[in-house]
């Protein structure tokens, strides 16, 4: 026999005399309790038996693990369910506890979503008016008619304008290639006129010098015959020759004088004729330096008139673009889809420019902005799983979260707090979380602006 075989037999022995030692005294403890009760009934034993308790010791407790083993093999059905509904209650609660962190929700969200402004972008009388509150509009269906006659009459005035600078275009364009043309020839006329000149100039040096060479060698022949003259008057007034040939010599000298005066007076001529040629070829050089400076500038002026006249053109075309934008503004339709909420506009009604006449809510493209406070964002994240449970229907709707504030609710307000006035009171902000729904959640746009949700965020998912 092993020893551990001899240990549990021992310890079963053990047990059996623990538990009869325990019935033993309490078969002893129900004897003693009726001997008691007989000794009350007499009268002469009443104070030796209070005397007998009261001299008794009262028994010591035995330990607690030695109690709980007994009332473990007394009671083991007991301390079965016991355990149970422990280990139950305490994975009860784990699950619990993890349950109310695995998500995070407020009541402090609503359904958000694009609400239009329609306003008129023209002032007008309006003429028709085809819708009402509550009403369905797809994009791009009338809405409103504006009286459109001023505009027509306005786009007509546009299109005459735009006729007027074209024309007034092509009058101007065919005037830059004439005047181009008129001043390479006025040029090229001031260069032939600037060789000539220069041609006049070299003969009338020609001619200046060949009348000074006239004048020096007449000058020449009067000394010849000056001299003569003198070297002849002895001789006459000796007679040794005759006074017929004296007055010869005197006649040659006296020409030969003339002769140089005459050659004199034609070199001033022919030098005032070189002065005049000379002022010719400058003349003709300043009017070729003139036309030659002009005519770029006359060229560019008559292309500026072009480019004033194309100018025109754009500014008359984009005139009539705006009439035709205009006429077209009498026109309202729908920039998207939606629900008419808040028209303000009746027929014969005079709208001025950028007034107001109706909203769109579109409804086929809304959002849940959900206002978590700071302590509930440390785990969000966008991407996860968001269940929305509507005020309005009772009904859950699966969507995910979007996307994360830029600021908090305070900061963006009309009226933001400033904690360095030193009026701080530490408060716990709210940020708007966006939560988008998945596809297919709302196919009957049940969900409308400003209506009151519940999100739940699931911390451990993802979309």
């Amino acid at each position: 026999m092993s020893d551990e075989t001899t240990v549990r037999e021992l310890n079963e022995k053990v047990g059996r005399l623990e538990v009869e030692q325990e019935r033993l005294k309490e078969q002893r403890k129900k004897s003693g309790d009726s001997g008691e009760n007989l000794s009350e009934n007499k009268p002469g034993q009443e104070g030796g038996s209070s005397q007998k308790a009261q001299e008794q010791p009262p028994k010591p407790k035995k330990p607690f693990a030695q109690r709980a083993r007994r009332y473990v093999k007394r009671n083991p059905g007991r301390v079965l369910l016991g355990a149970i509904a422990l280990v139950l209650l305490i994975a009860g609660s784990v699950l619990l506890l993890a349950y109310l962190s695995s998500y995070e929700s407020t009541d402090d969200a609503q359904v958000d979503g694009h609400l239009n402004m329609i306003s008129s972008r023209i002032r007008g009388t309006v003429v028709g008016v085809y819708v009402e509150d509550n009403q369905y509009v797809k994009a791009g269906q009338v809405i409103v008619d504006l009286d459109p006659r001023d505009y027509k009459v306005a786009l007509q005035q546009a299109n005459a304008a735009y006729a007027e600078a074209v024309a007034q275009l092509h009058a101007e364009s065919p005037n830059v290639p004439i005047i181009v043309t008129t001043n390479q020839t006025t040029i090229s006329e001031g260069q032939a006129d600037i060789v000539v000149a220069e041609k006049a100039v070299s003969a009338a040096e020609q001619e200046y010098e060949a009348k000074i060479a006239d004048l020096r060698n007449t000058e020449a022949q009067n000394a010849k015959a000056q001299r003569d003259v003198e070297r002849f008057q002895p001789l006459a007034a000796k007679e040794e020759i005759s006074k017929q040939q004296f007055d010869a010599v005197r006649a040659t000298a006296e020409s030969r004088a003339a002769t140089v005066d005459a050659a004199r007076a034609a070199v001033q001529v022919s030098l005032r004729e070189l002065d005049e040629r000379r002022a010719q070829l400058s003349q003709a050089s300043t009017r070729l330096q003139g036309t030659q400076e002009n005519a770029p500038r006359q060229a560019a002026s008559r292309q500026a008139t072009v480019a004033t006249r194309q100018a025109s053109i754009v500014s008359a075309k984009a005139m009539v673009e705006q009439a035709g934008l205009n006429l077209s503004y009498a026109k309202i339709v729908a920039p998207v889809s939606g629900v008419v909420v808040n028209k303000t506009v009746e027929v014969g009604q005079s709208l001025q420019a950028d007034e107001d006449m109706l909203d769109i809510s579109q409804i086929d493209d809304i959002w849940i902005t959900a206002n978590f406070k700071e302590t509930q964002l440390r785990r969000m994240h966008p991407g996860q799983s968001v269940d929305v449970k509507a005020d309005a229907f009772g009904q859950t709707f699966h969507g995910y979260l979007e996307s994360m504030p830029g600021a908090t609710g305070a900061v963006t307000s009309l009226l933001p707090p400033e904690n360095a006035t030193g009026n701080y009171v530490k408060v716990v902000q709210r940020l708007p979380v966006r939560i988008r729904l998945k596809p297919g959640e709302d196919p009957q746009h049940r969900l409308r602006i400003g209506m009151s949700v519940e999100p739940k965020v699931w911390l451990n998912s993802n979309n």
